[in-house]
């Protein structure tokens, strides 16, 4: 299949701005990660008009996928896990063609995990895991059990892929397969939640009390990139500034809940400034130190 997508590729490699192309085949019946394409052709260019371009073809009974995507765009992707195939494409694709050892070193980067890269994953992750798991345990005290339950589904599955931050890897699609392997732990937890005979609503309420007992011993680690931006003055933060801050913005629509879980946790504090009113004061934060 290679062998007919050859000029196409072969324009490609002959274009300056490329950096490299990776081909992606499949290999069952049903396959996410290629989008059910029989091939992906995975293309890293800099500086192009658009920054994602994606063309389809078809041949001899079969199907391929282009995807031309920026270097810049590949790089969020990568920092941000915003676009996991790609992450996938890069990891498992083989390398037709790099310039100056182009994706050959972006393997090594993505295999080694930066600790920078990683810092902020986890705060994304958990961010978006206090967020879930709060709403599922207002639901659970609000007795709508049915959507506690789709919550704490959701709380699980950030809880799996920061797990697998933790240990140095980058969360695949098959997030589960993945967790089953490293953090055993978690996927049992999981199958407790959806293969347990208990009644619905005690399912959940065991789940409210391992999920916080698995956020809350993580809690420093996770917010380890929010922490150290705010440890870099010796001012508190109001949430505003914090909210527009650019090393943020991956996770500024659940900074809020993510806040108030770590101030409730004693990771942050509280520090109240005066106001023109009477009683009232502006809430500012700043970091405690863990001694």
């Amino acid at each position: 299949m290679e062998d007919l997508l050859r000029p196409i590729y072969q324009e490609r490699a002959s274009q300056s701005n490329t950096k490299g192309i990776l081909i992606l085949e499949k290999n069952k019946p049903i396959s996410p990660v290629t989008d059910n394409f029989d091939i992906i052709l995975f293309i890293i260019v800099n500086e192009p008009e658009e920054d994602w371009y994606v063309k389809h073809y078809e041949f001899e009974n079969k199907s391929a996928a282009m995807h031309i995507v920026s270097e810049k765009l590949l790089t969020h992707w990568i920092e941000t896990s915003s676009y996991r195939r790609a992450v996938e494409w890069l990891i498992n694709g083989s390398i037709i063609f790099e310039r100056n050892e182009y994706v050959t070193d972006l393997k090594e980067q993505l295999r080694t995990f930066p600790q920078e890269t990683r810092d902020l994953k986890k705060a994304i992750e958990f961010s978006k895991l206090i967020r879930r798991y709060t709403e599922a345990k207002d639901l659970y005290e609000s007795e709508q059990y049915l959507d506690s339950f789709s919550q704490m589904v959701r709380s699980l599955h950030y809880l799996a892929r920061l797990a697998i931050i933790e240990k140095g890897f980058h969360p695949e699609v098959t997030v589960w397969n993945q967790v089953r392997r490293i953090e055993p732990e978690i996927y049992k937890l999981y199958q407790e939640l959806i293969e347990s005979h208990e009644p619905t609503e005690k399912r959940i309420q065991l789940m409210i009390l391992a999920v916080d007992h698995s956020i809350s011993k993580r809690s420093t680690s996770s917010a380890k990139h929010l922490i150290e931006l705010m440890s870099k003055r010796e001012e508190p933060w109001s949430f505003g500034e914090l909210k527009v801050h650019p090393e943020i913005q991956e996770y500024m629509f659940d900074l809020s809940s993510m806040i108030e879980y770590l101030v409730e946790n004693h990771v942050i504090k509280v520090v109240p400034q005066e106001t023109k009113g009477v009683g009232i004061y502006h809430r500012k934060y700043m970091p405690i130190q863990q001694g």
